[in-house]
């Protein structure tokens, strides 16, 4: 039975530059496993960074590994959706053993069934983890987390299971190639402090705050929950009522270190070179802010987020809010529905659909009633 089909939009240049989508539709890039509803599909494949900006065929149809290529990464949705009518039908849970290696930078433990629970594994890299439909049990060496839709979690090379018994997910994956300074055991190196929220921290009306879980291996074999909460870096622009940045994670280098926190690094919207940064956006209705916003709004929301010179605001832009950055952006819609306005057309896109965003000019316009939610991981390019 084929997977669950998503749609990707990609955007690219036409011959004068101008934004455009160049792709539109479900990605090529299926692997179905033998047992049915379950396998993934692969979204993005990129095998350097910076990450280039053109492409002359799909990274998608690329040859993948896992957890994608060294130098690089990739992007995939995993569908985990397998049914068995008969409890009996269900493997049981292989034993659990000492850490084996799978492949040059993976390794398993044991655990798992291949059916509705993975084996106890863990990957040389760091990974952004979106749950875009149904549920998820996260299991680490010292806690189970439950994982509803829109909740992220980001993997900084920590051993973990999945478990997908109750009503099966689909979860996006977006892998970064990271550094085991201490070989193949991959646990947190330097002790910076972890960020919690202010005490008196509050979110716009209809914000709702973003749920991060961050895991590492405090020591060999044995992962850990870092932190399991709000962002405590948020971002509001005044301009826009109702309108919030919520910060998630940074990687500043490439290969990824493995770190307890990245979010005291400079706030910018770009990442930093070599790097990435994971943002939820919420993003208010237009009408909240339409006719009141100009080129100072404009420019003060820019210069407040440390890139001034992604704007690309003039009075006969499509949208206030144009801007283009030298990114390579995953973006994920978790509620509502958004239209993505480029130079040369504008896509409605709703919850569950991704964009690919390779340096192009574009905003996001909110022409519903509602908030809509959506997640970006923008990678360094060039």
């Amino acid at each position: 039975m084929a997977l669950t089909p998503i749609r990707r939009l990609v955007t690219g240049v036409d011959a004068q530059g101008r934004s455009e989508v160049l792709w539109d539709g479900p990605p090529p890039g299926d692997h179905e496993s033998e047992v049915p509803n379950k396998g993934h599909i692969d979204f993005w494949v990129w095998r350097e960074t910076p990450l280039p900006l053109t492409v002359s065929d799909d990274p998608a149809t690329w040859d993948d590994e896992f957890p994608g290529p060294a130098g690089g990464g990739h992007l995939r949705v995993v569908n985990w959706l397998a049914r068995a009518s008969d409890p009996s039908e269900i493997p049981p849970p292989t034993p659990m053993h000492a850490p084996e290696a799978h492949g040059a930078r993976s390794w398993y433990r044991g655990g798992g069934n291949n059916f509705d629970r993975t084996p106890m594994h863990k990957t040389q890299s760091v990974d952004y983890g979106i749950l875009l439909s149904g549920e998820r049990t996260l299991v680490l060496d010292d806690c189970e987390l439950e994982m509803v839709p829109g909740d992220i979690v980001v993997q900084v090379g920590a051993w973990h299971r999945w478990d997908s018994a109750r009503i099966g997910c689909l979860m996006a994956f977006d892998m970064i190639g990271a550094d085991f300074v201490d070989g193949p055991a991959g646990t947190a190196q330097g002790n910076d402090p972890v960020l919690q929220p202010k005490l008196d921290q509050q979110l716009p009306p209809g914000v709702k705050p973003q749920r991060r879980i961050v895991t590492i291996d405090h020591k060999p074999g044995k992962s850990s929950l870092v932190v399991d909460g709000p962002s405590p870096d948020v971002r509001v622009d005044p301009a826009r009522p109702g309108f919030a940045l919520q910060r998630m994670w940074v990687v500043d280098s490439a290969p990824a270190k493995i770190v307890y926190e990245t979010l005291h690094l400079p706030h910018v919207l770009e990442p930093p070179a070599n790097g990435s940064v994971l943002n939820v956006l919420t993003v208010p209705p237009d009408a909240a802010w339409q006719g009141q916003v100009g080129a100072a709004e404009v420019a003060a929301w820019f210069e407040g987020i440390g890139c001034p010179n992604a704007s690309t605001f003039s009075p006969q832009s499509p949208h206030p809010y144009m801007q283009r950055t030298p990114t390579v952006d995953f973006c994920f819609v978790l509620e509502g529905q958004l239209v993505l306005v480029l130079d040369t057309e504008e896509v409605a896109v709703k919850a569950g659909e991704v964009v690919v965003q390779r340096g192009t000019n574009h905003a996001w316009s909110n022409r519903s009633d509602e908030p809509a939610v959506v997640a970006i991981a923008s990678h360094d390019a060039r």
